[in-house]
């Protein structure tokens, strides 16, 4: 069965009529769940019992937990410190800080799955270089660091049964602006690009990264529209070039970042004639004219490289929270909080 396309938003912390409809259209694959779907661990339970039960086959489902300023499950979950943290302590200490980082990931992919989420879109892989959005989201201003530290990352979150997704392919960390607020153009050419921010997206990628989610950044010396709708920068660069085979999600369609290229439903079909696998349209007052509008789509590729986004194994938060592991990564965060 094909996965759609379309990984929409919701508006509170239980389905709605009208969103038990749009879960039902073949062109809905996924659901993100942000601040405002999320109580404790036994509301997000139940709407995740609900999401899986709203149509066949389950959406996939995502939230951003990141850790530090990005984490939308908070309570009853262990609270991360951001990725800036441990590449402060890299600087100072490799050894552990690699150690860190892998327990950092393995957290956070657990008790997202043992709640019965599929992923969060993590890593951030982009650099440390001035940018208002990013800031320590990024694990290190240095490509090199980015590039050990992150595969760190992912391995912790593989061991938890969770696929990660490098983000914002390819490189938001240095340019300024915000894309939430307004579009950022970064002027550098793509030797340079290639040299600096592309590297960690390379590093992983070689090493079997499943996911990319794509900026909606304009780097004019490659192609005049961002990269989230750009087939010079999904087909010709991140597919041919880098051999990259995994899923391509869009950053959110109803940021302002999104917005030069037309409506919603433009930007939707834009983007996957571009190359994403799956779009995300995080504001619920926008899905319906998308279900609308947009045309059905058929592809067996894309179908299989989303379904391999999908969480392995099941378990739960009481169990979790039994094992040595788990307390043991618990101490670490803890400590990395103090230390940095």
């Amino acid at each position: 069965m094909s996965i759609g396309p379309l990984m929409v938003g919701i508006a509170g912390k239980s389905l709605g009529e009208d969103e038990r409809e749009w879960l039902a259209h073949p062109l809905v694959g996924g659901v993100i769940l942000f601040a405002r779907n999320l109580a404790d661990p036994d509301q997000v339970e139940a709407l995740i019992d609900e999401l899986h039960h709203a149509r066949r086959q389950p959406p996939l489902l995502a939230v951003d937990q990141e850790g530090g300023r990005v984490q939308r499950l908070t309570r009853g979950l262990t609270r991360l410190p951001p990725l800036g943290a441990l590449g402060r302590l890299y600087d100072r200490d490799p050894h552990q800080a690699l150690k860190l980082t892998e327990d950092h990931g393995w957290l956070m992919a657990t008790e997202v799955r043992a709640l019965g989420l599929d992923m969060s879109f993590t890593p951030v892989l982009d650099l440390d270089r001035g940018s208002r959005v990013i800031g320590d989201r990024a694990f290190h201003h240095d490509a090199k660091a980015v590039c050990v530290l992150a595969e760190r990352y992912v391995r912790g979150m593989k061991r938890a049964g969770m696929a990660a997704t490098g983000k914002h392919f390819p490189g938001h960390g240095s340019v300024v602006p915000d894309s939430h607020e307004e579009l950022p153009v970064d002027n550098r050419s793509l030797g340079e690009l290639m040299g600096a921010d592309l590297v960690p997206f390379a590093h992983l990628i070689e090493r079997g990264l499943p996911g990319i989610m794509a900026a909606h950044v304009v780097y004019p010396d490659v192609a005049p529209h961002p990269a989230s709708f750009s087939v010079a920068w999904l087909g010709n660069i991140l597919r041919r070039r880098l051999g990259f085979r995994g899923a391509v999600f869009s950053d959110d369609l109803c940021m302002t970042g999104a917005a030069g290229v037309g409506d919603v439903p433009r930007r939707a079909r834009l983007a996957l004639q571009a190359g994403c696998d799956m779009v995300l349209v995080c504001e619920p007052a926008e899905v319906p004219a998308l279900l609308d509008r947009l045309e059905p789509r058929d592809d067996p590729a894309a179908t299989s490289r989303l379904a391999a986004m999908r969480g392995i194994g099941q378990t739960t938060l009481k169990r979790v929270r039994l094992s040595r592991d788990w307390q043991n990564a618990v101490r670490h965060m803890e400590q990395l909080a103090i230390q940095t």
